[in-house]
C-alpha cells in the first residue's frame, strides 16, 4: 500500500500541514495494520480535503436495505412510542425540561446543573462552536465530521490529529497548547473503543475537550464512559438517536461544569427541545431502560463480532475490537463496491468523507444475523 506524506514545514500554522493517506492497491488482501500519522490541516485545501456535511442517511434511497445509517432497527420500542404518543396531549404548554434534566443527572451521577439538554447532539457541538473560543482547536479523526463542521461554520481554524495504527489514541499525539480538542469515543466510523484514562490525559488547565459519547450505550456496562467522573474542562456529549431509534425528534444532552452549562444555555433558543424529546430524554434516562439498552448492546456485540469474523476470513481488513453498533473495512475500490452494492438493493457508508480513511474504505452498520447474511451473501456474488 501507498502512502503519500506531505511532510511538515516551517511556516506559520495557518499555512502548516502533514498529512498522511492509506490508499489502495487496487486489489487483493489489506495488511492488518499500518501508521497513518498526524495531520495538522487548517483551511487550506490538502489531500485529505472530504466533504465534512456527508452523513449516512444521504446514502439511502427507496427499496435499499439500509447498512448506512447506524439508527438501531425496529426503534423506538413500543413502550416508548406510547409515552411519546401520550406528550402529545401538553403540547398546549411550555416545554418543561426540568424533569428530564434530574433524570439524566440521576443516570450519570451528576448534578443537574451539569445537564444541558440538546435537539440531539448536532446542536450540542454547533453551540460549542459558537460560545468557545479556542485559540487551537484540534479534532482526532477518523470521527464523526460534525464537531469539525460545526467549529469551521463558526468561523474556528482547525487542525486535524490522524489515529495511528488500527485507529488507536494516544494522548501524546495532541499538540500540548491545543486548547481545545474533540474525540468520539466509541469512535465513528472506525467503532473502536479508547480507553477512558487515556482521554483522561487529555487534561489540561485551560483546554476543553469535548468527547462524543453518542455510542457509548453500545457498550454493555459503558466502562469507559467519562459521564459519570467528568473530569475539570471536560464536555461529554451524548445522544438517544442511535439505541432508541429517535433521529427524527432530536434527542439528546451535554454534561459539564455548570458555568459552562450556563454560557451554552444562554446561547441556546428557548425552549429548543420539544415536549416530547424531553420525555424521551427522561425514559429512557430510567433504570430500568439502561438495563434494556445494556441487554441490546450485549446481543447486538455478538452478532456484530460474528460478522466482524466473516469479514475477516474473506481477507478484508476490518478495524481490531469493534465495540460499536457499526464496522469500518477495507476493500479494494470501495467506492466500486458501494456502487455494485446498491444495485443489489444494498446501502453502505462510503469512508472516503471522514478524514484519515479513503476511497477504500466502508462503514456498515450492524443488523440483525438475517440482513447480515444476506448482505454477506451480496457480497460474495461481488467476490468478496
Amino acid at each position: 500500500m501507498r502512502t503519500d506524506t506531505v511532510a511538515p514545514t516551517t511556516t506559520p500554522r495557518s499555512a502548516t500541514r502533514t498529512a498522511s493517506t492509506a490508499r489502495g492497491r487496487g486489489a487483493g488482501t489489506f495488511p492488518q495494520a499500518e501508521t497513518l500519522g498526524t495531520q495538522v490541516n487548517p483551511e487550506a485545501p490538502t489531500i485529505e480535503d472530504v466533504d465534512l456535511s456527508h452523513h449516512g442517511d444521504a446514502e439511502v434511497g427507496d427499496g435499499l436495505r439500509d447498512f448506512a445509517v447506524n439508527v438501531r432497527t425496529a426503534t423506538p420500542p413500543a413502550w416508548l412510542a406510547e409515552r411519546i404518543r401520550a406528550s402529545i396531549a401538553d403540547l398546549a404548554a411550555y416545554p418543561d425540561p426540568e424533569p428530564a434534566r434530574r433524570a439524566v443527572g440521576r443516570r450519570h451521577g451528576r448534578s443537574p446543573d451539569e445537564v444541558l439538554l440538546t435537539a440531539g447532539a448536532a446542536e450540542a457541538f454547533v453551540l460549542l462552536a459558537r460560545v468557545l473560543r479556542p485559540r487551537r482547536a484540534v479534532v482526532v479523526h477518523p470521527q464523526f465530521t460534525e464537531p469539525e463542521a460545526a467549529l469551521r461554520a463558526a468561523g474556528h481554524e482547525v487542525e486535524r490529529v490522524l489515529l495511528n495504527k488500527d485507529f488507536t489514541f494516544d494522548p501524546a499525539a495532541v499538540p500540548s497548547d491545543a486548547d481545545l480538542v474533540v474525540i468520539g469515543n466509541p469512535t465513528n466510523p472506525t467503532s473502536v473503543l479508547h480507553p477512558a484514562a487515556a482521554i483522561a490525559a487529555l487534561a489540561r488547565p485551560g483546554r476543553t475537550v469535548i468527547v462524543d459519547e453518542a455510542f457509548m450505550d453500545c457498550v454493555p456496562g459503558e466502562p469507559e464512559s467519562l459521564a459519570g467522573r467528568l473530569p475539570s474542562g471536560f464536555v461529554v456529549v451524548r445522544s438517544l438517536t442511535k439505541t432508541w431509534g429517535l433521529a427524527g425528534l432530536r434527542a439528546g444532552y451535554l454534561l459539564t461544569a455548570p458555568d459552562l452549562v450556563s454560557r451554552l444555555a444562554a446561547a441556546q433558543p428557548l425552549w429548543a427541545v420539544s415536549t416530547p424529546a424531553l420525555v424521551a430524554v427522561e425514559a429512557c434516562s430510567a433504570p430500568e431502560a439502561v438495563a434494556e439498552a445494556d441487554a441490546w448492546a450485549a446481543a447486538m456485540g455478538a452478532e456484530r463480532d460474528r460478522l466482524a469474523a466473516a469479514l475477516t476470513s474473506r481477507g478484508l481488513y476490518v478495524v481490531p475490537a469493534p465495540r460499536a453498533s457499526f464496522l469500518c473495512l477495507r476493500v479494494p475500490d470501495a467506492l466500486g463496491i458501494r456502487a455494485l452494492l446498491r444495485q443489489r438493493g444494498f446501502a453502505v457508508r462510503r469512508g472516503d468523507t471522514f478524514p484519515g480513511l479513503g476511497p477504500d474504505w466502508l462503514r456498515i452498520a450492524v443488523r440483525d444475523r438475517e440482513a447480515d447474511d444476506e448482505l454477506l451473501e451480496a457480497l460474495r456474488d461481488l467476490g468478496i
